[in-house]
């Protein structure tokens, strides 16, 4: 192979590899983003959706109560913003892998909270897998609760 050919392969190799994004690159959220319903709570509704570059909303609401719906916004860079919707709560959320995040909820400056929030492997169900802490840091209870993709 030429010299020439070989340059103008890898330039082409390059510009494909720059010019495709992956979906993680795209941030956690792409993949989440819709509507998702309690498996267990039909009054338990989640929606996500994009949020400035890169970031993603979270709004939980209730079909039978639209006025309590609560809602939150992050970047997935571990930094704490206000819940909009509930006195004295914040959020902050990290990425853990391509599939899986962790949560961590506070209430006036105390975590009572951390969620591990699962993406399965076919994009259609989340585990969210939550950890209840009193003022002291004391494990308090774990449940688990499954979301399941509203079909459109």
């Amino acid at each position: 192979m030429s010299f020439r050919n070989l340059f103008v392969c890898t330039a082409v190799f390059a510009a494909a590899i720059m010019c495709s994004t992956p979906s993680f690159a795209q941030g956690p959220g792409a993949t989440r983003f819709g509507v998702w319903d309690n498996s267990k709570n039909a009054n338990n509704v989640m929606t996500y959706e994009p949020w400035e570059n890169g970031g993603m909303k979270i709004t939980v609401s209730n079909p039978s109560k639209p006025g309590d719906a609560w809602s939150y916004e992050t970047m997935f860079d571990g930094k704490y913003r206000p819940v909009s919707g509930q006195k004295g709560a914040e959020t902050a959320v990290e990425v853990i892998d391509a599939k899986s995040t962790r949560i961590y909820n506070k209430r006036d400056g105390v975590l009572r909270q951390v969620i591990i929030n699962t993406l399965s492997a076919d994009n259609n169900t989340i585990h969210n897998e939550y950890i209840r802490f009193d003022k002291d840091g004391k494990i308090m209870g774990v449940s688990h609760v499954d979301y399941i993709r509203r079909k459109k």
